[in-house]
């Protein structure tokens, strides 16, 4: 880039690449993207609260260091959502080993759940987010900033490949019926 064009800032509508490791307050590595980084659209929710903000105004180049409090990430840890399951409930092919994560089906979509104990008649799980409770520490490295394209920010998601374009531009509304 030349010292005459401008770098793009960190803001609502853009596609961000970001490089990252995310650890606990232990200094345990949870995630580590500093190889191949990930794209997101700023503003629109795909990232925690808390780490998107933290980027928000910087520019290509940049490095970030925040710490997130479980408020501003996956929430504090609900006693309330440790529960006990009827065990024909939970999908036959999972193994019931505390520790191990199964999925369930509900009225708002799919449900991971944590094994805490197995029963003779039920299994009690955990249905907070695994990184609940957790404060996270976060070492990030601003990538290329670019507009999203108007059918990204339709459909709230980074393209693959650089294809913007689905079924339909921008310009064509929605036929009825059709997904989006």
């Amino acid at each position: 880039m030349s010292d005459t064009q401008q770098s793009m800032p960190v803001e609502k509508d853009k596609v961000v690449r970001v490089y990252h490791e995310m650890r606990d307050d232990d200094g345990a590595l949870l995630a580590d993207t500093h190889v191949d980084g990930f794209e997101y659209i700023h503003g629109h929710g795909n990232l925690i609260p808390g780490f998107e903000s933290a980027l928000e105004g910087h520019v290509e180049g940049d490095e970030v260091e925040v710490v997130v409090e479980p408020e501003q990430a996956y929430g504090l840890h609900d006693p309330e959502g440790v529960v006990e399951v009827p065990r024909e409930r939970i999908q036959a092919q999972a193994e019931l080993e505390p520790g191990n994560m199964v999925e369930a089906h509900g009225p708002e979509g799919r449900i991971e759940m944590l094994i805490l104990e197995v029963g003779d008649k039920t299994v009690k799980v955990d249905l907070n987010h695994p990184l609940a409770g957790f404060r996270l520490h976060f070492t990030a490295r601003v990538g290329s900033v670019r507009d999203a394209h108007p059918d990204e920010v339709k459909h709230g998601r980074v393209h693959p490949g650089g294809h913007h374009l689905m079924t339909s531009d921008s310009s064509v509304p929605d036929l009825p019926g059709q997904e989006s």
